[in-house]
Formats: C-alpha cells, sequence, structure tokens
C-alpha cells in the first residue's frame, strides 16, 4: 500500500508497508500491526461469550470480565509475537515464505531489529501476566489452572504442537472451552460446562480458519519440515475435514434448538448460509497457482484462510448475537 495505514486499517487488515512508512506510523499503530491485531476478533469474541452466558444465568462481574477480555486478547497478541519470533528464529519465515507474503512480518522486513522486538514482546506479555495474576487473586479457585493452562499454550503452540499436527486441536480447546469457560469462570465464580460446549461450538470458527491457512500454504510447510495437521492429512483430507468442521457448526447449533438447549432464535445463525456456501465451494477444489483476476490483490495468497475467516467473522457475529438476543426472550 502506498499510504501508510490508519488505526482502522490496522485493526482490520495485515497490509504490506516498507521501512519508510513504517517510520511515519505512531507507536500504537506499530504494536497493532506487529501484533496482527486484525485476528484478535475471534479472541474478543471468546471472551465475549464467557462473559454474555455468565450475565445470562445472572452471575455475572463486569469489571472482573472486561480485564479477562483484556487478558485474553493481550495473551493472544503475545502468541502471535512469539508466533513470528519463534518461526524466524527457526529459519521458517526466512525469504519468501507464505507468513511473508501476505502482510508485514516487522522482523523479516527489518522494520524492527531485535531489541526492540523484545521490547514489545515484554510490554504485551507483561501486561497479559499482571491482568492473570490480579485475576487469580480476585476470583481464586479454578482461575490459576486456567491460567496455567492458556499460558502454556501461548508459550508452546508455535514450538511444538504446530510442529507435529496438533496445532489445530490446540486451537479448538483454547478458543473454545477454555476461553469460553474461563471467562465464564473468571466473571461468574463457578465452572459452567454448558458454556464450556458452547465455546467447543463457537472454537471450531478459529479451528477452520487455521486450517484453511495451513492448507493455503501446506507445500512451503512440508519443504520446512512443520508438519501441520494438513500437511499429515494431505490437500483432499485437510479441504474435507475443514467442510465437515464448518457443516459441523450449523449442525450443533440446529441440534441446540431441537433439544430445548438454545432458544430458537440461535436459528439465525443460518443466515451465514451464503459465507458458508463459498467456504465450501472453495474447499472443493485445490487452491489456484495464480490470482485471479477477479480475487482482491490485497489478500492474495490467502485463499481458503480468507473463506474461512469471512464465514466465522459472519457466523461468530451472529452466534454472539443470538444468544445476546435470547437473554431478554
Amino acid at each position: 500500500m502506498n499510504e501508510s495505514p490508519t488505526w482502522w486499517q490496522a485493526l482490520t487488515t495485515v497490509p504490506r508497508l516498507g521501512a519508510g512508512q513504517w517510520q511515519t506510523l505512531s507507536l500504537p499503530v506499530r504494536w497493532l500491526l506487529a501484533v496482527r491485531s486484525s485476528v484478535l476478533f475471534m479472541t474478543l469474541m471468546s471472551a465475549a461469550l464467557g462473559g454474555l452466558l455468565a450475565w445470562r444465568d445472572g452471575l455475572g462481574d463486569l469489571g472482573l470480565w472486561l480485564l479477562c477480555m483484556l487478558g485474553l486478547m493481550l495473551a493472544h497478541a503475545t502468541n502471535n509475537l512469539l508466533n513470528d519470533l519463534t518461526d524466524s528464529s527457526r529459519g521458517i519465515d526466512a525469504g519468501n515464505y507464505y507468513r511473508n507474503q501476505y502482510g508485514i512480518h516487522v522482523l523479516e522486513d527489518g522494520l524492527m531489529n531485535r531489541k526492540q522486538f523484545y521490547g514489545y514482546l515484554a510490554l504485551t506479555g507483561g501486561a497479559a501476566v499482571l491482568i492473570g495474576i490480579y485475576l487469580v487473586l480476585a476470583r481464586g479457585g479454578l482461575t490459576l489452572p486456567l491460567m496455567l493452562a492458556g499460558a502454556f499454550f501461548v508459550l508452546f503452540y508455535t514450538w511444538p504442537l504446530k510442529y507435529i499436527g496438533l496445532g489445530e486441536p490446540a486451537v479448538l480447546l483454547v478458543w473454545g472451552p477454555l476461553m469460553v469457560g474461563g471467562s465464564y469462570y473468571v466473571s461468574a465464580g463457578q465452572w459452567s460446562t454448558s458454556a464450556a460446549w458452547l465455546g467447543l461450538l463457537y472454537g471450531i470458527g478459529p479451528t477452520t480458519v487455521l486450517f484453511g491457512k495451513h492448507i493455503d500454504k501446506l507445500e512451503m510447510d512440508r519443504e520446512k519440515g512443520v508438519r501441520t495437521l494438513p500437511v499429515l492429512l494431505g490437500h483432499a483430507g485437510a479441504r474435507r475435514t475443514t467442510q465437515v468442521l464448518l457443516v459441523s457448526q450449523y449442525i450443533g447449533c440446529a441440534a441446540l434448538i431441537f433439544s430445548g438447549g438454545e432458544h430458537w432464535v440461535l436459528a439465525i445463525v443460518f443466515l451465514s448460509v451464503p459465507a458458508l456456501l463459498r467456504a465450501l465451494k472453495a474447499l472443493q477444489s485445490p487452491k489456484p497457482t495464480e490470482r485471479p483476476d477477479s480475487y482482491p490483490k490485497q489478500i492474495w495468497p490467502l485463499w481458503f484462510s480468507a473463506q474461512a475467516f469471512a464465514h466465522t467473522r459472519q457466523f461468530t457475529s451472529l452466534f454472539v448475537a443470538a444468544l445476546l438476543v435470547a437473554t431478554w426472550l
């Protein structure tokens, strides 16, 4: 892009920019770009869902919930920084690797040195830890085990979990029952199995986004020795698995409605079926070798991940909105 990104662009996209543009940016915008803030939406929705479910049960503590949401988003931002640091240090992101083709990579693009990067990492991770400690002291109980479980995935997702086909199951667990159930617990002061199950249903969305990204770069990962689950499953198997995961969200919602577990208003998630059909159609065939003329330049080479992310944003927004409306019906 020719112009320096705005706050909104930093929050919603992963733009490409040069060193000259980077120097013109304010520190907050640099931080938003460095942590890939556009994907923090998924964590925001996980935490929002946990707090909403606690509020619906008449048990929510607004202050603790808001702090928990902030802490989880900072933990996700820390994970993104660690992901870039680890893969860059191991030589995975060197050269024209997939990660460098679709957006900014502050280390590989030479936009900051290691000392500066460590400063971003220390401030982001330190803030997440401080919030976590406060929540442990304020809420107690399961808060510490939940925090330690989250810290494990923050530290070890990139290596070794992603390298041995466990990255995708980890995302399903973290963005599902761990974040949603954990947010519920911090807000309400008690564990909710039903909230954890709803979290699992929600967590399928971020998992499909990760599946899509790993399918998009399957060949590069295979060459680099990064054995993600799509690498282990192969192109066709990974695409079929992603299709099954996408459809399973609607099956889960329908089951909740017909069993009486959730209000019929949850059916509004089916308004995202057009996005589902687009994603399913894209997954039916291998990724094009060249960008189609009608495909946006700013998104390429994201293909399956872009379709999965577009669907997840729609489905998640409708899912949370439906549960919110159901509290008044």
